[in-house]
């Protein structure tokens, strides 16, 4: 049993729980693995330590849970809880992997079902345990949805860290929920509650995806809540993009890939620019792939641009990319660490043709040039600001 069930609630920590689940048991398979890095944090102990009493009224299916890091909510209501039939939204692919791995390792495969937020995600759902995300539209759109689909008494109970928390996401939830409480601080986690739905009865239109512009594209861009960076072009791949449209040889391009492609920005210019080519476009985020979809559907370009939610560039056949985008994200979850973007430029390497490029945008002072000539071959800078380098890696071989 984990010594935090065992502690008392007015010392500051995790009030007791009779259950039991080895939270130390879960591994973040196939996610980005580092010995600072866990499957678990206080803030899923204390979520399920809240919920405890409430789990044990449920009956099967009326338990949904959003943001399941990998898997330490869903299997700690299972198999410490005895919660069945528990429906799982995980924005991130491999936190959902994750969770299969830890299921079938531990036993609880058949606990949970994977679905998108949606009615069938929550129709019915009498309490959501939520690990709060790191954005307010991202909260938005997840509370807006149990709102309007769950049942009319259902209960949220949505935690986080205490340095990502801000009073604004208290008010995110009063504009879904007419009351909405905030818990006593337990080992730097705090648990928000709210209950009675406003829009159970009368929901309003769906608030999602939003739209954006900006003056460099000729293209609108939809983002739906966890979308990263929302409806706009970041300031990185607009450096990118400025530089593909001066390279000679970029244009020649025929089989793209955008690599973690966010909002869909760099496919859909790629796509408009290269008329000729075909743009496999891939991200781990769910939110993002329909933004994508959604953006490059708005662009008239839907035909050319598939969208896919991948690991990395899963489904990209062998050497089958001329040219390879990428604008890593620089953390995973809430953490700054280099891995994932790491991981991104290690699977490109597979994928792209000899003599194919790779681009990559990154902060300076990440320094992925040696990496990224390792994995990939010679390596050139074709573009630097004050905060953003963007290089151009050839893979090493001829081409066919």
């Amino acid at each position: 049993m984990s010594d935090a069930f065992a502690q008392d609630p007015a010392s500051g920590a995790i009030p007791a729980d009779p259950t039991f689940f080895d939270f130390s048991a879960l591994s973040r398979e196939p996610d980005v693995d580092d010995d600072a890095l866990l499957a678990y944090d206080a803030t899923d102990e204390l979520l399920l330590s809240t919920a405890a009493e409430t789990l044990g009224s449920l009956g099967p299916g009326e338990l949904v849970v959003i943001g399941d890091r990998h898997g330490a909510l869903t299997l700690g209501a299972a198999l410490g809880h005895g919660a069945t039939g528990i429906r799982v939204h995980q924005d991130p692919l491999l936190g959902e992997l994750a969770l299969a791995r830890n299921a079938e390792r531990l036993g609880g495969a058949r606990a949970y079902t994977n679905l998108p937020i949606g009615p069938e995600l929550l129709a019915g759902a009498r309490l959501v345990l939520v690990q709060l995300p790191r954005g307010l539209d991202a909260l938005d759109e997840i509370s807006a949805a149990i709102a309007r689909w769950a049942a009319p008494d259902v209960v949220v109970l949505a935690g986080g860290r205490l340095k990502h928390m801000a009073l604004a996401m208290n008010e995110v939830l009063r504009r879904s929920f007419g009351e909405v409480s905030a818990g006593l601080a337990v080992r730097k986690s705090r648990v928000l509650t709210a209950s009675a739905p406003l829009t159970a009865r009368e929901p309003g239109p769906l608030r999602f995806p939003l739209w954006g512009t900006d003056p460099d594209l000729p293209f609108a861009l939809a983002a739906y809540g966890a979308t990263f960076g929302g409806p706009t072009l970041d300031h990185g791949t607009r450096l990118m993009l400025r530089a593909l449209g001066e390279s000679a040889r970029g244009r020649q391009a025929r089989n793209i890939v955008d690599l973690g492609c966010g909002n869909g920005t760099i496919a859909v210019s790629l796509a408009l620019s290269h008329p000729e080519a075909s743009v496999h476009a891939t991200d781990q985020s769910a939110a993002a792939v329909r933004a994508a979809r959604e953006t490059a559907l708005a662009a008239g370009v839907e035909d050319r641009v598939s969208v896919h939610r991948a690991d990395a560039a899963d489904g990209v056949p062998a050497e089958w990319a001329d040219l390879i985008a990428l604008n890593p994200p620089f953390h995973t979850g809430a953490t700054v660490h280099a891995g994932v973007a790491h991981r991104l430029i290690r699977a490109a390497a597979p994928a792209l043709a000899p003599g194919g490029e790779l681009w990559v945008v990154f902060n300076t002072h990440l320094g992925y040039r040696p990496l990224i000539e390792r994995v990939i071959g010679p390596t050139r800078q074709v573009a630097r600001d004050r905060t953003f380098t963007v290089v151009v890696a050839t893979k090493r071989g001829a081409r066919a």
